[in-house]
């Protein structure tokens, strides 16, 4: 986006990805044969620039877990989200799921809790707008304002018309809509009335084409369909109606030039600290280290590579730290998975992975004193809490069991029974701003190009595992009003690495894919990385942008945030260049300067 918006205002620039384009018929073809329905199977394997994948953790008998591939993590609890390195990086594997920050979200520094940003709701809301067109969003402007407390623009519409509930949304809010859950927390929060919470069930915004709303709707949905239901939104919509960062790419200006399979290994700054270019290492076969090394000068330098490797890449050179807060603060969006029965049928896999939530959670005075959350009602089945239908099947046949298997008819109405009845909950807790948690880099283990592998220290402060230990009483209240039978278990073992004992009671969280902190966002160099613009502190023409600037992830998924953040920066990074270049771009806007580049052929150190 940012590399958009700039050549729109008449700026070359050059955009360096460390992965490959991959086309999205490839992108099926391997989805479908994988044995293993993760985010990253539906890419072709590169061995230069891993992915860390929910593949890479697994948990121990006795509790723990062991971490292999891309991370090296040392922590008390595992970092369970992965990134894609790809052309379009995460962006192609991602839910989809848009909902904005409450405003809440903006000051929770001022519970006691994290940091607060130094921007707020007011000054991001018209980016917000931006980025809901740019990504094409589909939702109900009133609903988001009765039911989650948005103070949006009268009169405004989304993008997109919002994406019907699912069948499955339905019987919920039918069951629940206007009953209670307590919060058992809430007691010990002074000032807090009561201690239940309204259940609604609301649907969510959502980045994908259904009707455009507007001539500029119809232009983002141009070359997308609309969305027809399929269950593979993660790793891969078949249809195209989920926006992807490709969709960027095809409306981008001539003025961006896009150069694959360069991996960014330094950033390159004068003796006053102005960064000046970068160099990146340039290869050909994703199985061979074979590369060459090259230099790009350019007056204004953008890191816009995940929280971990944009941290990753300022740590190898020690830059942007005069906080030392560079590396620290990383966040994710912890979640408790809850599963059931439902008593009835309720036509689980059809649609995106969820079209509908609970808000009541996300906000209100009880933040203080355990960790915020929202709820996302699950359409995948049990597909995230136990694995594929696989086992499903394993179980009716009997395999494992004492009871001998069914077979025919029995077989398929067994099979219908069991999983066409399941329902996951998904609660997304808030994690707040901890220094303690964080990216280094360990330079005697090396990737295959020869650069420094990350090393994550994380773990869950006793506010976050109070929060979950508050969702789980929560999940067992709406599974009696909906009449489901739990069958919630958490257990050590290889399926759960993020496995713990909260004052006696077992609970589990997997990563949300939502990596956020390393270079927060603050209103001094003295204790943050970037300024309000995502502009590091120490070098002028740096920014560092992405979720990795964020000071709280909130409870909602950070994607349309980091978007909105993204479009801020623009006006910033114009005005440097403008600054900086003013003869050149007063006489004419489309020569404006541009990078340059030498290179000399290299071969990676071990």
């Amino acid at each position: 986006m940012v590399a958009g918006r700039l050549a729109g205002l008449g700026w070359r620039v050059l955009v360096l990805e460390a992965g490959v384009e991959q086309p999205v018929r490839e992108q099926l073809d391997a989805y479908r044969t994988a044995v293993a329905k993760v985010p990253g199977s539906a890419l072709a394997p590169n061995a230069m620039v891993a992915s860390p994948d929910v593949l890479d953790l697994a948990g121990q008998a006795d509790g723990g877990y062991r971490a292999t591939g891309h991370f090296l993590q040392n922590g008390e609890l595992p970092y369970g989200s992965g990134y894609l390195r790809a052309n379009g990086g995460s962006g192609l594997a991602w839910t989809g799921l848009t909902p904005r920050m409450h405003p809440e979200d903006f000051r929770t520094g001022e519970f006691g809790r994290g940091r607060s940003w130094p921007i707020g709701y007011r000054e991001l809301e018209p980016y917000y707008r931006a980025a809901e067109r740019e990504l094409g969003v589909a939702a109900d402007a009133d609903e988001q304002r009765e039911q989650v407390g948005l103070p949006l623009p009268d009169g405004y519409v989304f993008p997109m018309r919002p994406v019907p509930p699912s069948h499955l949304d339905r019987v919920v809010a039918t069951a629940l809509d206007g009953r209670s859950a307590s919060d058992p927390n809430a007691a010990s929060c002074s000032g807090v009335a009561g201690q239940s919470v309204e259940l609604r069930v609301v649907g969510t915004p959502s980045a994908r084409v259904t009707v455009p709303t507007g001539p500029d709707a119809a232009a983002v949905a141009a070359g997308r369909s609309a969305c027809a239901g399929s269950a593979s939104c993660i790793p891969v919509c078949p249809t195209g109606a989920k926006y992807t960062p490709l969709s960027t790419q095809a409306r981008w200006p001539s003025g961006v030039t896009l150069r694959t399979r360069a991996v960014v290994s330094r950033v390159r700054v004068d003796a006053n600290g102005r960064a000046t270019g970068v160099e990146y290492q340039a290869y050909r076969d994703p199985s061979s280290p074979r590369h060459t090394r090259h230099t790009v000068r350019a007056d204004v330098v953008v890191l816009a590579a995940h929280a971990v490797e944009n941290a990753r890449l300022l740590l190898a050179d020690g830059l942007a730290n005069r906080s030392d807060q560079l590396g620290r603060n990383l966040m994710d969006h912890p979640v408790l998975v809850t599963w059931g029965l439902m008593p009835e049928q309720i036509g689980p896999y059809r649609g995106p992975g969820s079209t509908s939530g609970i808000e009541g959670f996300r906000f209100g005075p009880a933040r203080a004193h355990r960790a915020p959350f929202r709820i996302e009602i699950g359409n995948w089945g049990w597909g995230w809490a136990v694995g594929p239908v696989d086992a499903d099947i394993a179980h009716v046949l009997g395999r494992g069991g004492d009871q001998p298997g069914l077979f025919g008819k029995e077989l398929r109405q067994a099979v219908r029974d069991r999983v066409g009845r399941q329902i996951a909950l998904q609660f997304e807790m808030e994690q707040e701003a901890d220094p303690a948690n964080r990216v280094t880099l360990d330079r005697t283990r090396r990737d295959p190009l020869g650069n420094p592998r990350p090393v994550l220290t994380y773990g869950l402060s006793d506010y976050v595992k109070r929060g979950m230990a508050t969702a789980k009483a929560v999940s067992d209240q709406i599974f009696a009003l909906l009449g489901a039978e739990d069958h919630t278990a958490f257990r050590a073992g290889p399926g759960m690495p993020g496995y713990f004992e909260y004052e006696g009671t077992p609970l589990a969280f997997r990563g949300a894919g939502h990596g956020a902190g390393t270079h927060i966002m603050g209103d001094s160099p003295s204790d943050s990385v970037v300024d309000r613009w995502q502009r590091c502190w120490d070098h002028p023409g740096l920014y560092a942008v992405g979720c990795g600037s964020m000071p709280s992830v909130g409870t909602s998924n950070p994607s349309l945030t980091m978007a909105a953040l993204a479009l801020h920066s623009c006006e910033q990074i114009h005005r440097d260049l403008t600054n900086r270049h003013r003869p050149s771009v007063l006489a004419d806007i489309s020569a404006g300067p541009h990078p340059t580049e030498e290179s000399s052929p290299s071969w990676p150190t071990r």
